[in-house]
């Protein structure tokens, strides 16, 4: 018996897998398909806490909204996009919808990542692309290593070195952003607080 094979574009297999593995998010980074599993709770509880303090910080009063898992087109290659844990985006943000579920990286204001399983794409990879795509500011949550990193204001595609911030202490969140906030360190490694 033949059996007939199809060539997939890396977008056609992306399309499959999302669809074969529900609740994993599946990316394009740099032209490597990624996935990773669900969120633990401790990651899923900083990310709601987060959300918390955006509210009370006045961000929709800001002309802001904040969004989970909602798709950053990267404009570095054609397929390739991001699917950020958490963003801070204009409140028009729909306008500037690219294809499927992204979005242009000109309505993100700030990129929130919670490392998981990928811990090395949160700290690597995804640096590089959302500097490329001009994303003003990009929070990680580095949990492997008890951190949070800030990297602002991407010039020629590149983010300069970031802030660390430690157990303890608290991130100011950029300007640009258009709320003032400190966030805390432990909130975002651990969900507690």
């Amino acid at each position: 018996m033949a059996v007939l094979q199809q060539e997939l574009t890396l977008g056609e297999a992306a399309d499959q897998l999302a669809r074969a593995l529900p609740g994993h998010r599946v990316e394009i980074l740099q032209g490597r398909l990624t996935v990773t599993p669900p969120p633990d709770g401790s990651h899923a509880l900083s990310l709601t806490k987060l959300g918390r303090a955006f509210d009370r910080a006045g961000i929709v009063e800001a002309g802001h909204e904040y969004v989970q898992g909602v798709g950053l087109w990267l404009p570095a290659l054609p397929e390739d996009f991001a699917i950020p844990d958490f963003s801070v985006v204009d409140a028009d943000f729909r306008d500037a919808h690219v294809t499927k579920n992204y979005y242009a990286p000109n309505v993100f204001r700030l990129v929130v990542e919670v490392t998981s399983s990928n811990w090395s794409d949160d700290l690597h990879v995804k640096v590089e692309c959302y500097a490329q795509a001009g994303i003003p500011a990009y929070l990680v949550a580095d949990r492997k290593h008890g951190e949070v990193l800030l990297y602002t204001d991407p010039v020629d595609g590149k983010y300069s070195d970031p802030q660390h911030y430690k157990r303890g202490q608290s991130v100011p969140v950029p300007e640009s952003v258009g709320v003032a906030l400190d966030l805390s360190v432990d909130v975002f490694l651990d969900g507690d607080g």
